[in-house]
């Protein structure tokens, strides 16, 4: 009896490790899919992080989420102004798409570039977006969004008001505005 045991477990390892073996194939063969850089035009701006954008090869628009940025949501102070500045950059504009892997809402987490310059870098440079801090890193423009907070702009404009509120904290505190 405990040999069978012995026999089942050491199977049971060797196929835990084949299953490992293709969930590493697998996740990398999907990430590397999913990297491919493609163009299309922005065909709707949602809010300061989150545009819809036609594949210039033909086919429906994509929701795709900045990735890297957190911007104020839509009914939070800063959220219209980070929708309109994004709005006026992109709507209507060729961009390239560098996607990375989707979210929980299905939409593409992607870098959108125009002319080579990073929508999310300049929307957190401007003090209109957070850079995305993620499990203690501080995220890929955190180095724009101290200059945006020792600049005193946008977002991190010193006024007699409260000071601005990470949207995770918001979300936490009001839900989503979106019903």
């Amino acid at each position: 009896m405990e040999h069978t045991t012995l026999i089942f477990t050491t199977k049971s390892r060797v196929m835990l490790a084949f299953v490992a073996m293709l969930a590493c194939c697998a996740s990398t063969w999907s990430v590397a899919r999913s990297q491919a850089s493609w163009w299309g035009e922005v065909t709707y701006v949602v809010d300061g992080d989150t545009v819809h954008v036609r594949p210039l090869r033909g086919g429906k628009p994509l929701s795709i989420r900045i990735d890297g940025i957190d911007a104020p949501e839509i009914c939070q102070a800063g959220g219209r102004e980070a929708r309109d500045a994004l709005k006026r950059r992109t709507l209507g504009q060729r961009v390239t798409v560098h996607g990375t892997r989707r979210d929980i809402y299905g939409r593409l987490l992607a870098r959108i570039v125009i002319n080579g310059e990073d929508q999310g870098e300049w929307m957190v440079a401007e003090g209109l977006a957070w850079s995305y801090r993620y499990r203690g890193h501080s995220g890929r423009y955190a180095l724009q969004q101290r200059d945006a907070e020792v600049a005193g702009i946008g977002l991190f404009t010193r006024s007699p008001a409260a000071p601005p509120v990470n949207p995770r904290i918001f979300r936490k505190q009001h839900g989503s505005c979106y019903f």
